[in-house]
């Protein structure tokens, strides 16, 4: 049987990335997945791509800022697939990487809104159905203030630091109702948002950030997506209110 046979997953941030390849992984693992992000046009063709492998499907396209979407995920997924249990939220943003004196109020609330705010905002709606079977609740943080700060990362760092005391939170709230909740905290992954794929960036760039990490590279997004199906799935069945670090040893790396 596969991993995740019978199982009902929504998956934020879908469209590229880490989100893409979780959707996969799990549909590939037996779940019937409902995917989200704003971009349609990938979010059809990933839809296609899982139909084409067996799989079963469903996009909704939208803003995860915008609380009537988390609650029209959560809708979909008991109109389709009858239930819900399991909920990634992944979706985010890097932000407007600046000083902190030069970091705008609004630059600095929309990053919140899309990292810590968005992730809330689906809990809100993810958590009475997670509840009615018991499940896991999956969320993407970030090394980056957890166990690193980086120059020009002020909203960022601080809006994934926030999940970790969220899904703290959450684990305690809703861990007698069978409810498991975690954060992933990846290290560079190679995904288009990475600063090495950004417009302009050259060797040097990619280099510098795959020497941070111990392992000397980057993670592929099906990397991150296997530690996702780990949390996901039974295997973690006492593992809730964790910062699960996937980061390749940059955390404790300094060579």
């Amino acid at each position: 049987m596969n991993t995740l046979e019978h199982k009902v997953a929504l998956i934020t941030g879908a469209t590229s990335g880490i989100g893409r390849a979780a959707a996969l992984l799990f549909a590939g693992e037996g779940a019937r997945v409902i995917v989200n992000g704003r971009r349609a046009d990938e979010l059809a063709q990933l839809v296609a791509d899982i139909e084409a492998h067996g799989g079963r499907a469903v996009a909704l396209p939208g803003d995860v800022r915008e609380e009537s979407i988390a609650a029209e995920l959560v809708s979909l997924a008991r109109e389709r697939f009858g239930r819900l249990d399991i909920a990634v939220n992944n979706a985010g943003s890097m932000g407007e990487m600046l000083p902190v004196p030069e970091l705008s109020r609004e630059s600095w609330q929309d990053t919140i809104d899309a990292n810590l705010t968005g992730t809330f905002l689906g809990a809100k709606y993810q958590l009475p159905a997670l509840a009615e079977r018991g499940g896991a609740l999956i969320v993407t943080s970030s090394f980056v203030g957890h166990t690193v700060g980086m120059p020009g990362t002020a909203a960022y760092a601080a809006s994934k630091a926030g999940l970790i005391g969220l899904v703290q939170t959450i684990a305690a709230e809703w861990g007698a109702k069978g409810i498991r909740a975690n954060a992933i905290l990846p290290g560079g992954t190679d995904t288009p948002a990475n600063v090495a794929n950004a417009p302009g960036a050259d060797a040097g760039v990619r280099g510098f950030v795959e020497g941070l990490h111990a392992l000397k590279r980057m993670a592929a997004p099906e990397e991150i997506a296997r530690a996702m199906l780990f949390l996901a799935s039974d295997a973690a069945s006492f593992v809730t209110g964790s910062a699960f670090l996937v980061d390749g040893g940059v955390s404790i790396s300094r060579t």
